[in-house]
């Protein structure tokens, strides 16, 4: 009798399924609050989706990524203005302060889900109107 060798090849790493997570910004912890104004240095309400919820009402939120859960955060684009508006972090333009983002960067820099976001922040700010 002849005997068959299989070969079965595994992925080195499986992905597990990330927590989905829906939340005020308020709620957020500090730690992803402070990722997210890193993520979005120059303000996030040109960021928000649209999104049904469990009770079919139309709601916008932020989406954000970490390695372990999928955030939405759940705000309104005046909500999103006001909280820039409202944060120290950021100038009167709605633009994170170096000096913050600089400890940001330090903080989180190494992170894998941050590099996605910070390799894009460059281009986000060559907007002349300073809506945010």
């Amino acid at each position: 009798m002849k005997y068959h060798k299989w070969h079965i090849t595994f992925p080195k790493k499986i992905q597990p399924v990330k927590l989905k997570v829906i939340k005020d910004f308020e709620k957020l912890d500090e730690v992803i609050q402070e990722q997210i104004k890193l993520a979005f240095p120059n303000g996030f309400y040109k960021d928000l989706i649209q999104f049904q919820d469990k009770e079919g009402k139309q709601v916008s939120a932020l989406p954000f990524e970490t390695e372990e859960k999928s955030y939405l955060v759940r705000m309104t684009k005046a909500e999103a203005k006001a909280i820039i508006e409202d944060d120290d972090d950021f100038d009167d333009d709605g633009t994170l302060k170096d000096g913050i983002k600089d400890d940001y960067e330090e903080k989180y820099g190494d992170l894998d889900h941050m590099s996605d976001y910070m390799s894009n922040d460059d281009d986000e700010g060559d907007d002349d109107d300073l809506d945010y």
